[in-house]
C-alpha cells in the first residue's frame, strides 16, 4: 500500500514577484513536483492586486480564483462583464480568456489555481464553519490551504499542523482511497483541492 508524500509550506517562505503590468504581486505556493513557475501542469498562488487592470494570458490552461482579503472584484472575461466576485466565492475561467479586473472597494488579495485540464482533473471547495470536517479521497494529489486560523489536518492516522493564515499541506502519490480530517480551535476557513491525472 502505497503512502501519500505529504510537504506542508509555510506562508512566510512563499516567493514574491512583480507583474508585468505593474499592478500587483504574486506569490507562488506551490507547484506540481519538477514544476516550475514557467512551465507547470498546476499551480498554486496568492496575488495582491492593487489596482484595476488586466490579467496575464495562460494559453491552455484553466483558472479558478477566490477572493480572500478584500470587498471583491468584477471581472469582464472576453468583452463579458461578470457578477461581482466576494470573498470566498470561486469563479472558473479559460486561461486563454482576455481578462479585466475592477476592484470594488480597494486592494484585494485573491487564491488562484491554474492547470492544464488537458491533462488533469480538478475539483476546488472551500470548507467553512464548525469543525471537524472529514472528507475521503483518491486523488493522486490534494492541496488544502488554511486561510483562517491555525489548522489541523488528519491524513489516516498521522496529523499536520497548518499553523499561520495560508500555509498549505500538500499530499502527493496516493494510489487509494485516503481519510482527511480537517479541524481548529475555531470556525474553518480552508480551500481543498483534487487533482488526477486524466487517462491516456
Amino acid at each position: 500500500m502505497n503512502h501519500p508524500d505529504v510537504r506542508l509550506y509555510r506562508a512566510a517562505d512563499y516567493p514574491r514577484m512583480q507583474w508585468r503590468n505593474g499592478g500587483g504581486t504574486t506569490q507562488e505556493v506551490a507547484c506540481n513536483p519538477g514544476g516550475s513557475s514557467a512551465a507547470f501542469d498546476w499551480r498554486l498562488s496568492l496575488a495582491d492586486v492593487g489596482q484595476d487592470g488586466g490579467f496575464s494570458s495562460f494559453a491552455g490552461c484553466q483558472r479558478i480564483i477566490t477572493v480572500l482579503e478584500g470587498q471583491g472584484i468584477e471581472l469582464t472575461v472576453d468583452g463579458r462583464r461578470q457578477a461581482p466576485l466576494a470573498p470566498r466565492a470561486a469563479y472558473a475561467f479559460s486561461g486563454d480568456a482576455r481578462v479585466e479586473c475592477r476592484l470594488l472597494g480597494g486592494p484585494v488579495r485573491d487564491f488562484n489555481l491554474i492547470y492544464a485540464p488537458a491533462r488533469l482533473h480538478a475539483r476546488l471547495q472551500w470548507v467553512g464553519g464548525a469543525g471537524p470536517w472529514v472528507f475521503h479521497s483518491s486523488a493522486r494529489t490534494v492541496l488544502i490551504l488554511n486561510a483562517g486560523q491555525a489548522l489541523s489536518v488528519g491524513l489516516d492516522d498521522a496529523e499536520h499542523h497548518l499553523s499561520s493564515r495560508y500555509d498549505c499541506l500538500h499530499a502527493e502519490g496516493q494510489d487509494r482511497l485516503v481519510r482527511y480530517r480537517l479541524n481548529a480551535d475555531g470556525p474553518l476557513d480552508a480551500c481543498v483541492i483534487e487533482l488526477s491525472p486524466r487517462p491516456g
